[in-house]
């Protein structure tokens, strides 16, 4: 289980801008659970990723996995049990590098290479397999650097690559909000058969409500720190994306918008 306890986080502090976006904010996410984040612009979604994912620091509060307090666990540690996708394509792969090679840098991920090869030739059919089931054609294009691929198929393999080495939590940072409409679907199928098959707690920040009504056993819709809504079970499964659209002008109203 994955807790935020008590979350005290102030941005510019001491300074006439200071903010305080989340007081006192507790969150609990049972294993394997699958939450849809969604809130306007501000509301903390990408702060909470951030916080449970050890980015920023936070100012009171706890953050605890199956009990362990992580909250001063640096990034890179938390990584080794965090897969993370992110909006921007570019961010999850190497452009420079090959597909061979960015599938076998994931592989390694949090394990020592010492003095030996990246590239592990003996693994080519394996990825080369995992990538067949992405239905974009990237098995027949190893030897291609990544950086010359669509925007699409760059988050494909980030969204594979991510998962490639067993973890607990998958955190999805708005990661089809960059890609056209088609593309997008192929994406969230992806995103869903993967949690499904590893079992993966997931949390995914969208802007997309038809995505967070269709996707998940969870919502959440964040407002100026806070979960205005808080659904599961019954309550998520009979939820419509009007019923969110009406939230969304009730709080701009109440917001003087």
């Amino acid at each position: 289980m994955l807790e935020l306890k008590d979350i005290v986080k102030i941005y510019q502090g001491g300074t006439v801008n200071e903010t305080c976006l989340f007081n006192g904010f507790s969150l609990s996410i049972p294993d394997e659970q699958f939450v849809c984040v969604v809130g306007s612009n501000g509301s903390g979604k990408t702060s909470l990723l951030n916080i449970i994912c050890g980015t920023i620091p936070i100012d009171e509060g706890q953050v605890l996995v199956g009990g362990e307090n992580i909250t001063h666990m640096p990034e890179h540690k938390r990584h080794r049990r965090i897969g993370r996708v992110y909006q921007d394509p570019a961010r999850g792969t190497c452009p420079s590098m090959t597909i061979l090679e960015n599938m076998s840098m994931a592989d390694n991920k949090g394990k020592p290479f010492n003095l030996l090869p990246c590239v592990n030739r003996r693994k080519t059919e394996t990825y080369r397999d995992m990538l067949a089931q992405l239905g974009l054609g990237l098995e027949d294009k190893l030897g291609v650097r990544v950086g010359s691929l669509s925007g699409g198929q760059r988050q494909a393999m980030a969204l594979l690559m991510s998962t490639m080495t067993p973890i607990e939590f998958l955190i999805l940072d708005e990661h089809t909000a960059a890609l056209d409409p088609k593309t997008a679907e192929i994406i969230m199928q992806l995103t869903g058969k993967i949690v499904a098959e590893k079992h993966l707690t997931t949390i995914m920040v969208t802007h997309n409500l038809r995505y967070a009504v269709e996707y998940g056993d969870r919502l959440l819709m964040m407002h100026q720190g806070r979960a205005e809504l808080d659904l599961s079970g019954a309550a998520h499964k009979n939820l419509r994306v009007e019923d969110l659209l009406c939230k969304f002008n009730e709080i701009s109203i109440e917001c003087g918008n």
